[in-house]
Formats: structure tokens, C-alpha cells, sequence
């Protein structure tokens, strides 16, 4: 198998990253920046986000971008600014990752705790509708992490990265969460689902840095090893079969100051067989 290739190096932590006109977008915390990234390596800061680290981004489907805040979901305007989109404080605080279903439904979940600096707290899931009613879905969750929603808007999985494991749900016909079970018993951060619905899930922790092609059940169909760990991964690109990977150096939750305080980190990609799911 071919190695991965460097495209970008001298960030401090990629993040969430997305496809989006034929390029990927993704958020470097510690830098505020959200920025875009080709096959190639081309890219440019499109915005300033509003704060430092911990926010993670996506696309409303009349192609408004929208990012996680404190207490709120923010959108952003069309001159460069970022206003309410949905006040969450009322089910929580520090959102985390976000992803939209096709029916323009808003899932975006909550760690529970201030990571590095509180001890654990389970996290939920909560819903954002289209007419603005915001309500958690889900609770229970060993720090969640990405989500993947399947092309048909049917189910919902999450990395729970510190049961190492990726659990999926039901969605329901009014956005509601059912049927909670485990989808692989496997380690996952910022995850990402191919065309024959595997799920690419990279790993933070552990002695040898990787990402993993896992089908449901748990059988791993492929794997690749990297020099750094890795935060995040997206298939984009021109045709999809780009594999974008967010890495950096990952030192333990002891010493989370000096990831922030450094620029290890990069964006790498890799050519793989199958395309991304497409949006749902």
C-alpha cells in the first residue's frame, strides 16, 4: 500500500473536516482558523472562528456553514461573521462535533466535562430541527466524538473514544435517537463513512498511531499505519477516493497544553479504492 503523502504541515491540531466544493474544509484549533485543503495541497484560511479550540464544523443544506460553540450553535453570515443559530445552554456547554442529515436535521454532542481540566462525565447527543427546537437524543456517552449519519438518513453512528468502541442509533422520523447498539468494538476519533458503508475511524491513543477501514461488526478491512496520531479523517477530493488525515503529536491528557502551544500539526492524505457515502 502507498504511504501517505504530506500536504500541509505547521498547524496546531486539524479538526473536523468536511468536504465541500471539491475541497476539504476543516478547523485547526489553537489557530482559530478554518481552512480548505485540495488533492494537491492548495488551500486558503476561508474564516476566523470564534473561539481558540474545541469547535467543529459543517454545512446547513442551503450552504451555510456552521460551527459549535460554548453554549450555542453558530452560523455564519455572509460577511465573515457568526451569529446564534440555536441556543443550546439549556441542554449543556462545550459542543463538540456536529453533522446535518438530509432532512436538514442538526446533531451535535456535548463531552460533558472540561477535558484536561475536570474529571470524566458522560456526554449527550442533542438534535437541532429545522424550525430551531433544539432536544437531547441520547445520554450515556464515554466521550463522544465524530458522527457519521448513513446516505439515507437512517442511522446515526458516534465514536465513544473513551469506551473504544462505535455505537449507532435509529433516527427516527421526528429526529429522535432509538435503538442504541454497538457498531465495531474499536478505538475512534473524527470518523468518516465510505461507499460501502465502512467507517474510517483514526486513533489518537495507543503505541502505533493509525487509522482503520472497519466494517459493522468490527472486521477490519484495512489499515494504515502513520508517524503522529491522528485527530480526524475525510474522503474528498476530485472523485472522493482521497483520504484526508488530520494529524499531530499527541503527548496524553497530562501534557494537553504543549499540543496547543506547538505546530505539529498536519494534513495527509492517501489514495484509497471506494468514495466517500455521499451527503445524506
Amino acid at each position: 500500500m502507498a504511504e501517505p503523502r504530506t500536504l500541509v504541515t505547521g498547524l496546531v491540531v486539524g479538526e473536523s473536516p468536511r468536504g465541500h466544493d471539491g475541497r476539504v474544509w476543516y478547523a485547526n484549533w489553537g489557530a482559530q482558523e478554518i481552512r480548505t485543503v485540495d488533492d494537491s495541497g492548495s488551500g486558503e484560511v476561508i474564516a476566523v472562528a470564534p473561539k481558540p479550540v474545541g469547535y467543529c464544523i459543517d454545512w446547513l443544506p442551503d450552504g451555510a456553514l456552521i460551527v459549535t460553540g460554548e453554549d450555542s450553535l453558530l452560523r455564519r453570515s455572509a460577511d465573515g461573521s457568526f451569529t446564534t443559530h440555536a441556543d443550546l445552554s439549556a441542554l449543556g456547554e462545550g459542543w463538540n462535533e456536529v453533522t446535518v442529515d438530509g432532512r436538514g436535521n442538526i446533531y451535535v454532542n456535548s463531552v460533558g466535562f472540561r477535558f484536561g481540566q475536570e474529571d470524566f462525565r458522560p456526554g449527550t447527543i442533542a438534535v437541532v430541527r429545522p424550525d430551531g427546537t433544539a432536544t437531547q437524543v441520547a445520554d450515556n456517552i464515554a466521550f463522544p466524538n465524530g458522527m457519521v449519519i448513513t446516505p439515507d438518513n437512517s442511522t446515526l453512528v458516534i465514536a465513544e473514544s473513551w469506551a473504544n468502541k462505535l455505537s449507532a442509533f435509529d433516527i427516527e422520523s421526528d429526529g429522535t435517537l432509538s435503538n442504541r447498539r454497538v457498531w465495531a468494538e474499536v478505538s475512534g476519533d473524527g470518523i468518516c463513512l465510505d461507499a460501502e458503508g465502512a467507517i474510517w475511524c483514526p486513533g489518537v491513543s495507543g503505541n502505533r498511531p493509525e487509522c482503520l477501514r472497519v466494517r459493522e461488526g468490527g472486521e477490519v478491512l484495512q489499515r494504515i499505519t502513520l508517524d503522529r496520531a491522528c485527530f480526524a479523517c475525510m474522503l474528498g477530493g476530485e472523485d472522493g477516493r482521497t483520504l484526508f488525515l488530520m494529524t499531530a503529536e499527541w503527548r496524553g491528557v497530562e501534557r494537553m497544553g504543549e499540543l496547543f502551544r506547538s505546530q505539529t500539526g498536519q494534513v495527509q492524505a492517501m489514495r484509497v479504492d471506494l468514495p466517500h457515502a455521499g451527503r445524506p
